[in-house]
């Protein structure tokens, strides 16, 4: 298997869908077609790759196991392991983009912030996602003041 075209290609779509989810206009059509033509495709591919790596139908991870440190090393240790993992990245934070983004529009947040905190989501998925969770909690709570947890733990 030419894992260094699989990695090149998930790269590709990757980068196609950030672009259109920072640069694009959102309806509902880009939205579906970022969702299951970017996230579900390398979902898709993720799948299929990792099941056929510890099936041993491609070369690539002798010894593999997600128990220790040392089974998942020798999961990375091969092209076909870094491709794998790497599909598991651009899937997830693209998912996790989405729902920014989808979230910013809702909250009324201007696309210039929008795209900023999807920039560093891009480059640094859970930091991205993180700062997005530290920016949205004020706008959520002056949009729905009673969401908030009051003493004795009720709503």
């Amino acid at each position: 298997m030419n894992w260094e075209w699989i990695f090149g290609a998930a790269n590709l779509l990757a980068l196609i869908c950030w672009a259109a989810l920072i640069l694009a206009p959102r309806g509902e059509i880009s939205r579906a077609a970022l969702f299951y033509g970017g996230v579900g495709l390398l979902c898709l591919a993720y799948a299929v790759l990792l099941l056929a790596l510890l099936t041993g139908a491609v070369d690539g991870a002798s010894g593999a196991d997600f128990t220790s440190i040392e089974g998942v090393r020798s999961i990375f240790a091969s092209d076909a392991g870094v491709t794998v993992g790497w599909i598991h990245y651009l899937a997830l934070d693209l998912f996790a983009g989405m729902w920014i983004a989808r979230d910013a529009d809702a909250k009324g947040f201007a696309r210039l912030w929008q795209a900023l905190v999807l920039l560093l989501t891009f480059l640094a998925g859970p930091l991205g996602l993180l700062i997005w969770l530290v920016i949205r909690e004020p706008a959520a709570r002056r949009a729905n003041p009673r969401s908030g947890i009051r003493s004795g733990g009720r709503r």
